[in-house]
């Protein structure tokens, strides 16, 4: 496939408020009640998606859905939504420079990206939001810990390793997740241009970006086993069966064990659904904003003085 060609430079700075913001949009909408509900699945592996719902709605009722929204998940898509969008951006124009595909460039700028988030922020949120929703509630009925308490009670017992655990599953799971989820994007965007009988450089439509975006992170959810390694790291769930502090090939061999291959793919349905909603957004949205704030840019520079 023949590189595309550039006709102008990403908007750089622009891209952290705007991956912010759209990261925002994303999880407080949709994002949170899946990512709620394809957990509660990876932990509790013998569940089907009614039980794992009707479990969630036992905690909380439709708010259980939100739970870790707040703080975790907004500290998360705030920071990891700049990070993505800021580093992907960047990243997929500089491979775009080179000559590359927009395939390789979209796999480059999404693998690059998801491992940026990763460590710089998103780490120790996705273990916080994870141990919020599989934590059990304190017998009796005094009063539950707070989510600030119960980061407090990790920290004083685990210290950063314990808040961040399971960080390098994470870091996999986002390299191989936006790699995908770009590069797939992309490669089904080519598509859709042969197929209309446009070429590299034109400018597809809105109903098509969302097209390309839905597929390409539908497709995405391949790595569903590291998303179940990931979940089972940071779960709060007790099984005195486990053995203790298992690192990601040992926490790998412990499902299999436990609950065999299909172990590894559970809760892939909602993982579907979350990854069409993050692409839409994130990529066929972001691209979207990103085009509508340089078109704004463009059109003041040539404004008079």
């Amino acid at each position: 496939m023949a590189p595309a060609k550039l006709d102008k430079k990403p908007i750089n700075w622009t891209n952290i408020l705007l991956g912010s913001a759209l990261n925002l949009f994303e999880v407080s909408t949709l994002g949170q009640p899946l990512e709620v509900t394809k957990t509660t699945m990876a932990a509790n592996r013998s569940y089907g998606i009614l039980q794992a719902m009707k479990h969630i709605w036992s905690r909380g009722g439709p708010l259980g859905f939100y739970q870790g929204l707040i703080p975790w998940a907004w500290i998360e898509g705030g920071t990891k939504g700049a990070v993505l969008l800021f580093v992907s951006s960047e990243a997929e124009y500089q491979f775009l420079r080179f000559g590359t595909s927009n395939f390789t460039a979209g796999i480059a700028g999404g693998m690059l990206g998801g491992v940026a988030q990763a460590y710089a922020t998103m780490g120790f949120c996705t273990c916080m939001k994870t141990a919020e929703i599989t934590r059990a509630k304190s017998a009796g009925l005094g009063p539950q810990k707070s989510t600030f308490q119960f980061f407090m009670d990790i920290w004083r017992k685990e210290g950063i390793r314990g808040i961040n655990k399971g960080v390098n599953a994470v870091a996999i799971r986002q390299c191989t997740n936006w790699g995908s989820r770009f590069g797939l994007s992309r490669l089904i965007e080519d598509g859709i241009r042969s197929l209309r009988g446009k070429s590299h450089n034109d400018t597809l439509s809105f109903s098509d970006k969302i097209i390309a975006s839905a597929l390409g992170g539908g497709l995405s959810a391949w790595n569903q086993p590291i998303e179940i390694i990931r979940v089972e790291m940071q779960s709060q769930s007790s099984d005195p069966k486990k053995p203790k502090n298992l690192g990601t090939v040992g926490t790998l061999k412990y499902i299999y064990k436990t609950s065999g291959i299909k172990g590894l793919y559970t809760g892939v349905t909602p993982r579907v659904l979350l990854g069409v909603w993050q692409t839409v957004v994130m990529v066929g949205l972001g691209d979207l904003a990103k085009s509508y704030v340089e078109e704004k840019k463009n059109k003041k520079k040539l404004l008079p003085n």
